[in-house]
């Protein structure tokens, strides 16, 4: 009697980590196949905010991590024109104005993580807005 009972309790032992390992298994799989779909995609990605929304605040620009990873893959370049945010979705374009001149960035990196910052700007695009004598300086961005 006693071994019967103990036989059972094996059973069901091994049945729940039998399919607490398939839940796992299949977790895995799940997360590994949305992760690589992620990243091939993000480059075609559409803004989750309609074309026409602007938002301003104050613009940085980083540049001397060139040839770093940035949060969507993609090598860092400081000469293109790039951006940074904290919520926008990767690919998404967007027109920045600083001081009367416009550049078209894409947005390839998460940041600024300085409070009161809504933009880091790749060096190039903050050359090309006359951002980099200041280092900072007050922009308006338009999704495009």
């Amino acid at each position: 009697m006693i071994t019967a009972s103990r036989r059972i309790a094996d059973q069901s032992v091994m049945f729940r980590n039998t399919s607490m390992a398939l839940v796992a298994m299949g977790l895995l799989a799940f997360s590994a196949s949305a992760s690589e779909a992620g990243r091939k995609t993000w480059r075609d990605a559409q803004a989750s905010v309609g074309s026409g929304h602007s938002f301003s605040g104050m613009a940085s620009y980083y540049g001397n991590e060139s040839g770093s990873r940035t949060a969507s893959g993609q090598r860092f370049n400081q000469h293109a024109m790039t951006a940074a945010h904290r919520t926008l979705p990767f690919g998404t374009r967007l027109k920045v104005t600083h001081g009367g001149r416009s550049v078209t960035v894409t947005v390839n990196d998460r940041g600024p993580f300085i409070r009161g910052r809504v933009l880091d700007l790749s060096k190039g695009a903050a050359q090309a807005i006359g951002l980099t004598s200041r280092g900072v300086g007050r922009v308006v961005a338009e999704v495009q």
